[in-house]
């Protein structure tokens, strides 16, 4: 480390051990008001002082936890959900039109119908045609005339 950089042009010559006891003054940009206001505020007269600072200590954990910390999985599923819907709505992976007058490319997926693609379709339709009467859909599965 290029200890120039970090400590006042006054302490240029001294060595780790001896920084360690001089007052926060001797670190770069810190000024003698900022000094009185660590030492008011907690007790801290060295640079030894300032790395003890318990609070200190503190704030780098939670700094560093909080860059090793996964997001909740409640936060992900929302953040998929979010993305999914926008991308169905504007798809950000449109392909390269081949000609000058297409634009846009784009097959819609297969969907099924929901009244027939249910694991109780049967029952659900023995149920309809015993209260009703007449059956909701017709063999295929299609809708029958008149039904709503």
């Amino acid at each position: 480390m290029n200890i120039q950089i970090i400590v006042a042009d006054n302490h240029h010559d001294k060595c780790f051990r001896e920084l360690v006891n001089q007052p926060v003054t001797a670190l770069r940009d810190v000024t003698q008001q900022q000094a009185d206001a660590l030492r008011d505020a907690f007790g801290i007269n060295t640079i030894a002082d300032l790395a003890d600072l318990k609070v200190v200590k503190w704030a780098r954990a939670i700094r560093t936890m909080a860059s090793a910390e996964a997001e909740p999985r409640e936060a992900v599923a929302k953040e998929t959900l979010l993305d999914d819907a926008v991308e169905m709505t504007f798809p950000a992976s449109d392909p390269v039109s081949v000609a000058s007058s297409i634009t846009r490319i784009e097959v819609p997926p297969e969907k099924v119908d929901a009244s027939s693609d249910h694991q109780n379709a049967a029952a659900i339709e023995a149920n309809n045609e015993q209260v009703v009467g007449c059956r909701a859909l017709g063999p295929g599965g299609e809708k029958t005339a008149g039904a709503a």
